[in-house]
């Protein structure tokens, strides 16, 4: 059994996609998957299963939530050891304050129109005077707003669904994420 880490994006936020924790873990316990876990409300999933792929992992973890939901949730998984990679790969790992880092988690790696307009978008809030930088890591982008997120319009930019297609993922501190690191490892 191999574990993985579905995210759901955009749920249980300002009152909309509303998921329960508790109603998903036991739909997804009835679906076949095992040691099903989550953590907080804002769609983090552990599960345990023999499925092939991350991405057979997030398409059934979706199937699953619009049968027993009726709601269309984008979901992005990965395995135990991709996200340990993700983890030891973090640019800004000096930052003592874990929720002034991000990982935003992207469905593919993006092309390279979009990395060029990532650039532009970084290199436009710079010259507002914004301390704000991302560095590209695959399909992931790690996220650094040492002002904090909540009034980085950097963030905001690159957590508008549909701003930059490719970049339609979902979003976590670094707190976050190691916690789900040392929940996959349990």
């Amino acid at each position: 059994m191999t574990t993985y880490i579905a995210l759901l994006r955009g749920v249980n936020v300002g009152g909309h996609n509303k998921v329960p924790m508790g109603a998903l873990r036991t739909d997804l316990e009835a679906a076949g998957f095992g040691h099903v876990r989550t953590y907080i409300q804002s769609g983090n999933v552990l599960v345990d299963t023999g499925r092939a792929s991350p991405q057979k992992v997030a398409d059934r973890v979706r199937e699953v939530i619009a049968d027993t939901l009726s709601l269309d949730i984008p979901t992005i998984a990965l395995d135990a050891a991709s996200l340990a990679g993700i983890v030891d790969a973090n640019p800004y790992a000096d930052e003592p304050d874990h929720k002034r880092v991000h990982a935003i988690f992207l469905p593919t790696a993006p092309d390279p129109a979009s990395v060029e307009r990532l650039r532009d978008l970084e290199s436009a809030f710079s010259a507002k005077g914004s301390p704000d930088t991302i560095t590209l890591d695959g399909s992931t982008l790690y996220l650094h707003t040492p002002d904090g997120f909540g009034t980085s319009e950097l963030a905001k930019a690159l957590t508008t669904k549909g701003r930059i297609a490719a970049l339609n993922g979902t979003a976590r501190n670094w707190a976050t994420v190691t916690t789900l690191l040392a929940m996959a490892r349990q």
